[in-house]
């Protein structure tokens, strides 16, 4: 009898919402008129399109005059909604906003289906994406944070107690505050472990301490191209996909930049409205780098109908993490091969008045070449010749000099090496102080 082949499993079929606010006080104070409901929608369903493993069967905007406490939706939404999922099989219904565990248990009980809000979405797709240890820490990590907040009266078997021990055991602790426990445990676990990983990217950076090339930050909103133009300035092979969060893992590389300059160039994890506090807490290890970079430059999706909205999204996270205001920053606006020529020729015109903005596309390479100017002079605007002379027996400052990046030619002379540098002053005074 012949074994019957084993088919793949059935993907996930999901379902998104959007519920939309109507105009008045309480939509005002959430922001909801700085962007568009569709908009909003689009992206939420560009998140779910982002786990491989879901098939996105339909999505929709929800109108509410103000959100229903005990189940979000009110009762004659709530029933249309259910009937439309049970005629699609959905199995899991993505609320695109913040829903409270009793809200969450009632829609998953009122429906029959799986749920999850923006917040748990978004940590699913870095859990599918996160791939070196770190990562994958600050992942589990802010997934523990997150389960944490919704054990308040969430499920029925949270509500129970369990006996104490002996004749002064009292009423022993409820289900909710054993889980704490476990959670709070875990969690304990895992900032242990992932200190240890944190301490070996310090000393990765001091290592480059030692070898001073200024540290560049890519940062923007998810999907605004930073990928693309990382590998093309690096020659990297960062992924890079028209898809939210293709990029989790921060990737470093030497750029050499076209007056002979050398920085590093760091891409991080792509930012998005909304953030969940506990993914910036888990990733601030890595957006560090962040933090410590010379320079910032600021990528911007210029073809993106919102793409004001995402960039005072990406400033609000940059605020959140304590990034210095005095830092240097340019800005990109990438994807002008979207754009229709008189458009593209408009924009073109506005990045030409404004000293700190380039119009560019990463992906055709187009207007790369005074991005890399200013960054070499941004880095490096204080750069001049000199000419050194150093004994045989100084190889050790020969070769510091060598690493610093900032020798343009060297000779043998009878008292030693004679070598041409071009450095800038912070550059002369670590040397000389080494």
């Amino acid at each position: 009898m012949s074994t019957p082949t084993p088919t793949a499993a059935r993907p996930t079929r999901a379902y998104v919402l959007h519920p939309a606010l109507r105009e008045g006080p309480q939509a005002r104070a959430e922001g909801a008129a700085a962007r568009s409901p569709g908009h909003r929608l689009e992206e939420a369903v560009a998140l779910a399109r982002a786990l491989p493993r879901l098939s996105v069967e339909g999505s929709e905007i929800v109108r509410l005059a103000r959100p229903h406490p005990g189940h979000l939706f009110g009762t004659g939404k709530l029933d249309e909604l259910k009937t439309r999922l049970s005629e699609a099989e959905i199995d899991l219904v993505l609320v695109d906003g913040p829903v409270t565990p009793v809200q969450q248990r009632n829609l998953e009980r009122a429906w029959g289906v799986k749920l999850l809000d923006r917040t748990g979405l978004i940590l699913e797709i870095f859990a599918d994406r996160a791939r070196t240890r770190e990562g994958v820490l600050q992942v589990e990590l802010a997934a523990l944070s997150y389960q944490r907040t919704r054990l308040v009266r969430a499920w029925t078997h949270l509500e129970r107690q369990r006996g104490g021990l002996g004749f002064v055991g009292g009423p022993g602790e409820t289900q909710i505050e054993a889980d704490r426990r476990a959670i709070d445990e875990q969690m304990v676990r895992l900032r242990r472990q992932l200190a240890r990983v944190v301490r070996t990217r310090e000393l990765h950076r001091a290592a480059r301490a030692r070898v001073p090339f200024p540290v560049v930050a890519l940062v923007g909103y998810t999907n605004a191209g930073k990928s693309t133009l990382f590998n093309r300035v690096t020659g990297a092979e960062v992924m890079a996909k028209d898809m939210l969060f293709a990029t989790l893992d921060p990737t470093m590389r030497a750029l050499a930049l076209p007056g002979g300059g050398r920085v590093i160039l760091s891409d991080t994890v792509g930012f998005i409205s909304d953030l969940p506090t506990e993914l910036v807490a888990a990733f601030r290890a890595t957006l560090e780098e962040v933090l410590e970079a010379d320079l910032i430059v600021h990528v911007r999706d210029i073809a993106h109908p919102e793409t004001d909205a995402q960039a005072a999204d990406v400033e609000a996270v940059l605020e959140a993490l304590g990034v210095d205001a005095a830092v240097p920053r340019l800005e990109v606006w990438n994807k002008i091969d979207a754009l229709d020529p008189e458009m593209r020729a408009g924009l073109a015109a506005q990045a030409a008045r404004r000293d700190e903005v380039f119009a560019l596309s990463a992906l055709t390479g187009e207007g790369l070449a005074p991005l890399m100017a200013a960054i070499e002079a941004a880095t490096g605007a204080d750069r001049h010749p000199a000419r050194l002379t150093l004994p045989f027996e100084a190889g050790d400052r020969r070769a510091a000099l060598h690493r610093m990046g900032v020798v343009r030619h060297e000779r043998e002379a009878e008292d030693g090496w004679e070598i041409d540098v071009m450095w800038s002053e912070a550059e002369k005074g670590r040397f000389s102080g080494a």
